[in-house]
């Protein structure tokens, strides 16, 4: 075995990196009070139950488990090599602890890297041991003598106020992770476009890919340079002159076709947060289930390319089309006009953050379908009592206002903006509370209520209001919800905008959930598996058919013609360069 580099187990890096810290609300990162850290203590409580639960499913040693799961890492980013640096690291101490048949709480609180505050209660995944909790703990203790020097050392970087970026070993790639969350803008943009080449990063995953890196008047979205008859200056792949007329395909296929782009201003849910749960399930593990996680760290462990409203690539779950999609079917002309302005942990309430990554210019570009979906994080967080941090709809209604007001000296004239209300969560808790979760699956012992009791006792869940046992709470949320909604819907009825026209639409998540229950489905099966909380790919799909149809109903010039050259288009260029 290699000597450790540095320390830090890759699957570690999955969770705490982030994941959580990323899909919460951003306003409830400076309160992470009661244990020192608690996306440390999930990250370590996950990665040693995968470690034990491998050790089952292949009836191995502990130790073969934990190669086995450094052997399904994939090479980039040091992944594997990470992993294993962790094994030599940790790995005594985890073995002698497991096959002293302790569970993976007991493990992180022995090794500290889940700690109890005095007066505070004992956070814990799995049932308590039977025996008291702190002669449990002394037990086992008593096993490792005392925390390696390793995990000590650990947990400077981990503990501290730069977390666990601080590691030099992952310093390169946290800055540049940390970039691109921090601007909301692609990392690699040579000629500052705001647009890429490169997928993730905030790249062409996010919004349309650059068909020239090096002219930053070349990008999607745009009205075409004279046509484009020498060049693709707005990234449709269509461009150049008909031979037999003389006339520019840009002029004889899009002129008067009304083209426009889809730009979605929303949170975690609006980006697709998703953690695959082959990830987590020993049962389901394999080289393969990782292949993709390099993308997903990359992504912020987000898949905009999949998600309901700008997403390019096709399902291998359902059949759906994401608005985009849908926007390119009727229009070809609207190829990779998209951008997908979301952020996990985004709010009506800090939007103001990032809105001006948006890139519209309203001379030069054709007009966009906007789509405010704050769905969550007004009414979400992680605080004990949640409820003081919610967003009030005195507040929603300023903050919105300030958003419409800077789109309104951005967007071309002729755009259309819809502000999305908020859905009623209560329907997480009820169709979840009781239900195994991944990891809970092998030995039928961890339900969701337990997960999100575990989340919520280290203060680290995305919504401790809507992911709680207390029936009170879950209806105050969609109290509040429903109230700022109402705002929502007051502003799209009386404020008046000289670039756009604006609309107001329901999340009716009902309506969803009832579509899926014709095509033979249940509820449960619509929610993000890992966290418990966000929409799956699934859902987001409904959604996007969902409005489709209503807006194609309710406000068909919102949409544009349907361009009667499409056949022609993708018979003279294909793809048109693919996305």
């Amino acid at each position: 075995m290699k000597a450790p580099r540095r320390a830090l187990p890759a699957v570690s890096l999955l969770f705490l990196l982030i994941s959580y810290p990323a899909a919460a609300p951003a306003s409830d990162h400076s309160a992470r009070a009661s244990y020192s850290n608690g996306h440390v203590c999930v990250g370590c409580v996950l990665v040693v139950s995968v470690i034990e639960q491998l050790a089952q499913v292949h009836n191995s040693t502990v130790q073969a488990s934990m190669e086995r799961l450094c052997g399904y890492l994939p090479e980039k980013l040091s992944l594997k090599a990470t992993c294993h640096s962790v094994v030599h690291m940790f790995g005594p101490d985890i073995i002698k602890l497991l096959d002293r048949a302790v569970n993976a709480d007991v493990v992180c609180h022995t090794l500290e890297f889940c700690k109890q505050t005095t007066g505070q209660p004992v956070c814990h995944l799995y049932p308590l041991p039977k025996e008291p909790w702190e002669f449990t703990l002394k037990k086992a203790r008593e096993v490792v003598k005392k925390p390696s020097t390793v995990a000590s050392n650990a947990q400077k970087y981990l503990g501290g106020a730069s977390g666990i970026c601080s590691l030099p070993f992952l310093a390169k790639i946290c800055e540049k992770i940390k970039q691109s969350i921090n601007y909301s803008l692609p990392f690699k943009d040579v000629d500052s476009d705001k647009y890429s080449v490169f997928p993730t990063l905030r790249g062409y995953h996010w919004r349309g890919r650059d068909c020239n890196d090096s002219d930053k008047m070349a990008y999607p979205g745009r009205r075409p340079a004279s046509w484009d008859a020498q060049q693709d200056s707005n990234c449709n792949g269509i461009w150049g002159v008909d031979p037999k007329d003389g006339i520019p395909f840009e002029k004889k296929f899009c002129e008067g076709s009304q083209p426009r782009g889809i730009i979605l201003l929303a949170d975690s849910a609006g980006a697709h947060f998703h953690i695959a749960p082959e990830w987590i399930t020993a049962s389901q593990m394999s080289w393969n289930s990782f292949l993709n996680l390099p993308m997903a760290l990359t992504n912020e462990f987000d898949w905009p390319q999949l998600s309901g409203a700008t997403g390019f690539l096709e399902s291998s779950r359902i059949e759906g089309t994401s608005i985009y999609l849908h926007l390119r079917k009727r229009n070809r002309c609207n190829h990779r006009d998209y951008q997908n302005i979301s952020r996990n942990g985004a709010s009506s309430q800090n939007l103001e953050k990032f809105i001006e990554s948006l890139s519209r210019n309203q001379v030069l570009d054709h007009p966009a379908i906007v789509i405010y979906a704050m769905i969550g994080n007004d009414v979400c967080n992680g605080k004990t009592d949640p409820v003081p941090q919610m967003t009030t709809p005195e507040k929603l209604y300023s903050k919105v206002i300030k958003s419409l007001n800077y789109l309104n000296a951005h967007l071309p004239k002729g755009s259309h903006v819809i502000l999305y209300g908020l859905p009623d969560g209560t329907f997480l808790w009820d169709n979840l509370h009781d239900r195994y979760h991944p990891l809970g699956q092998l030995n039928k012992d961890v339900t969701y209520a337990q997960f999100f009791s575990f989340l919520s006792c280290l203060h680290v869940t995305p919504c401790h209001s809507w992911m709680t046992s207390n029936k009170t709470l879950r209806t105050l949320t969609s109290e509040r919800a429903e109230e700022l909604s109402s705002t929502l819907k007051k502003i799209a009825t009386r404020e008046k905008f000289t670039n756009f026209d604006l609309f107001y639409l329901d999340f009716a998540f009902q309506e969803i959930i009832d579509e899926w229950r014709k095509r033979g489905g249940q509820p449960w099966q619509l929610i993000e598996p890992v966290d418990g909380f966000h929409p799956n790919e699934v859902a987001l799909l409904l959604w996007a058919d969902n409005f489709w149809k209503k807006v194609q109903d309710q406000w068909p010039q919102v949409l544009g013609k349907e361009n009667p050259f499409n056949a022609q288009i993708e018979q003279v260029f294909g793809d048109q360069g693919g996305h």
